[in-house]
């Protein structure tokens, strides 16, 4: 098979990132030549550790994305850009608001400026996310769906959608827009409960904490592993299919809250459940269930799903038990 990613030059924003850098991870392995620009920002999760295996063989640029004079040179000599800086946290952005609009609008529009004046052929992947759909009504969400975002957060990924999509139709910049479901995995900070909360449960769990759960617990969600994550995301790079789509990344099987909590309780065997209220005006962000149609990125792909959440909640607890101390 012919590898696609040889001597390619890539550059990822937000590289030491939990995606980012398992992307690097696995780009190293196709012997591209990997770039990586992180601001180390202790509340987004870089962390050098991420790469330190790797470190020798990519480049490691420790800046913020928003600084032009860095930013332009590493967009005139990159094939494929990997835009995953950003803000992470939903909950947090309505209390900074023009920081999120910064980094997960502003950024992306800079970015295409760059590509626009200095490289437009260069391929640009973007991980939106399943918050630009906001509430959904029954049934499985395409992505041709109505988007109503309930957060700033959902908001300016939206925006940042319509950006690759005009310079792509106006400007012939290739670009592909990838709707991340809820992403977990190894290499991710467990900092705060902001970003993955199977991550966050796992910590809690393994310091024999009391996992709370809002409710009855029986809200829909799609779990899926970096490692899915990553190879769906190297698959839609590949095709030329993809270039100018949006397209859900979900395992395709969404698990109640309840019993993911539980498949971390069980992995974990330490740890407690506590059923709470809901606080008060948290309807407001409360996307209710979901369940996304993956079906054109099987089509596009060929893409199926490898790690079953049971076998993924495993495979992250067996990391941090080696590298507990690195994310927290």
């Amino acid at each position: 098979m012919v590898n696609y990613f040889k001597n390619k030059n890539i550059l990822i924003t937000g590289g030491l990132g939990f995606l980012g850098s398992s992307l690097a991870h696995k780009l190293n392995e196709y012997n591209a030549h990997v770039t990586v620009i992180d601001n180390l920002n202790p509340l987004y999760g870089g962390n050098i550790f991420n790469v330190e295996t790797i470190m020798d063989n990519i480049t490691i640029i420790i800046n913020d994305i928003r600084n032009t004079d860095v930013l332009i040179p590493l967009i005139e000599s990159a094939d494929i850009i990997y835009h995953l800086a950003a803000q992470v946290s939903y909950i947090d952005s309505l209390s900074i608001p023009y920081e999120d609009l910064d980094l997960n609008a502003k950024s992306t529009l800079n970015i295409l400026e760059c590509c626009r004046k200095y490289n437009s052929k260069a391929k640009i992947l973007f991980p939106s996310s399943r918050m630009i759909y906001g509430k959904v009504d029954q049934g499985l969400v395409k992505e041709s769906g109505p988007a109503n975002p309930l957060s700033l957060y959902g908001i300016h990924k939206l925006a940042s959608e319509k950006y690759l999509m005009m310079y792509y139709n106006n400007f012939g910049i290739p670009s592909t827009i990838l709707r991340l479901t809820n992403p977990y995995g190894p290499r991710q900070q467990i900092k705060h409960n902001k970003y993955s909360l199977i991550g966050w449960f796992i910590r809690q769990a393994m310091e024999g904490k009391t996992i709370q759960i809002f409710g009855e617990g029986t809200q829909l969600r799609d779990y899926i592993y970096i490692d899915d994550i990553v190879t769906a995301m190297l698959k839609c790079t590949e095709a030329d299919d993809a270039i100018g789509e949006t397209i859900n990344i979900g395992s395709g099987k969404s698990t109640r809250f309840c019993d993911m909590v539980k498949a971390v309780i069980d992995c974990v065997k330490n740890g407690n459940i506590e059923f709470v209220p809901w606080p008060d005006n948290y309807e407001k962000v409360e996307t209710g269930d979901i369940a996304v149609d993956v079906s054109k990125l099987k089509n596009i792909t060929s893409w199926q799903p490898a790690i079953s959440l049971g076998e993924g909640v495993k495979r992250t607890f067996e990391y941090y038990k080696i590298y507990f101390n690195k994310y927290v």
